[in-house]
């Protein structure tokens, strides 16, 4: 096969219905993924105003099984995961010797010897490949269960009431980051009380089999209080207003996590050693002395929206560059997410602009994130 061919894109156990419905699709990550059903800017607003539904099987879910299971994990992965008790979640990263960043990580842990590990579509493999290889000398086993599940999502402040109406699981017992197994509308299904939106929402781990019965369920428990459909554009400007930040953007492997103003996931009273321990140490003490860029808000005084890789500047020099830009529909005015230098980082720093094609544009310093869901 010649380098020049191209590579058939994967497809979701959804896919047909996804074309059905009308999505525009779009190559995510080697997947094919629907990036909006009709309006963008409505089905963000679904979501925080009443509920959307998201196809996620794209996401990439390896388990870890074994008697050193923690022991194995709290060595690849730079948090405390043997503290997580059986049922709920912990956000964590996974990062190389230096302390750069692979990719940013939700670990379940499902049982006292059993793990999910759930990585972004574009680092599934790379994920993988680490822990089988930091799994040597451990007993555990580490398995590719990325063809094992879809993952369906359905966010939003009526997202309880609908997934109620489908289980007899405990949901007013189940916390924000756990998870526990149920039956939902006849199919069985990990239920997590996650998401990636900044509202009240789930995601259901299921078999590809059970995805599209589960889909039409919610779809119809979904109806009357107007559930819809939500792809993937709408997915980003929903974390983007929840100041969320997304791998390729926020996160790379030239930041560890102490430059993402993210190190408090970095776990060092946990006990042995863990990759990157030693370089992570001397980023938080290089942090500790010289601030590093410092990720921020920034509100559009005009229309013009920023994307990523444009410059932020003041009085006349370059200060940092925006990893994230769209127009908010909450907001009702251009957003993004930047790196900026310390000195510029305080909500309210006057003068500060965004360069968007030679033209400085003027934008508002905030703190993140710029949307808050009223508990």
């Amino acid at each position: 096969m010649s380098s020049n061919t191209p590579v058939e894109p994967r497809r979701t156990a959804l896919d047909a219905l996804h074309r059905s419905l009308g999505a525009t699709m779009t190559d995510f990550a080697g997947w094919d993924m629907p990036l909006r059903y009709g309006s963008e800017r409505d089905e963000h607003l679904a979501v925080r105003t009443r509920a959307g539904l998201f196809d996620l099987s794209h996401m990439g879910e390896i388990t870890v099984t074994g008697p050193q299971a923690a022991a194995l994990l709290d060595f690849a992965l730079v948090g405390n995961i043997g503290s997580v008790k059986a049922g709920r979640a912990r956000y964590t990263m996974i990062c190389r010797e230096d302390g750069g960043i692979l990719d940013d990580l939700i670990v379940y842990r499902l049982t006292e010897t059993e793990y999910m590990v759930v990585a972004n579509a574009s680092n599934a493999q790379v994920v993988l490949d680490a822990l089988v290889e930091r799994a040597e000398g451990f007993d555990a086993e580490v398995r590719d269960d990325r063809d094992a599940y879809a993952l369906i999502a359905v966010q939003g402040p009526e997202s309880p009431g609908i997934l109620k109406s489908l289980t007899d699981a405990d949901l007013d017992g189940l916390k924000y980051y756990a998870g526990l197994p149920g039956t939902v509308a006849g199919v069985p299904a990990l239920i997590a009380r996650t998401g990636y939106t900044g509202e009240d929402g789930f995601e259901l781990f299921v078999a590809p089999a059970d995805a599209e019965k589960l889909w039409q369920a919610l779809t119809e428990a979904g109806a009357p209080v107007g559930l819809v459909p939500c792809g993937l554009s709408c997915r980003d400007t929903l974390r983007l207003e929840a100041g969320m930040p997304l791998y390729g953007h926020e996160l790379s492997t030239s930041l560890t996590p102490f430059d993402a103003g993210l190190g408090r996931v970095v776990k060092f009273e946990k006990e042995g050693d863990f990759v990157g321990r030693e370089a992570l140490t001397e980023a938080a003490a290089r942090a500790e002395a010289e601030p590093p860029r410092v990720l921020v808000g920034l509100i559009a005084e005009g229309r013009r929206v920023p994307r990523a890789g444009y410059p932020v500047v003041a009085e006349g020099k370059v200060i940092g560059e925006v990893t994230s830009g769209a127009p908010s529909p909450t907001l009702g005015k251009p957003i993004a997410m930047a790196y900026v230098d310390a000195a510029h980082s305080a909500p309210g720093t006057a003068g500060v602009g965004v360069d968007i094609r030679g033209s400085h544009e003027p934008y508002e310093v905030v703190a993140l994130p710029f949307y808050k869901r009223q508990k």
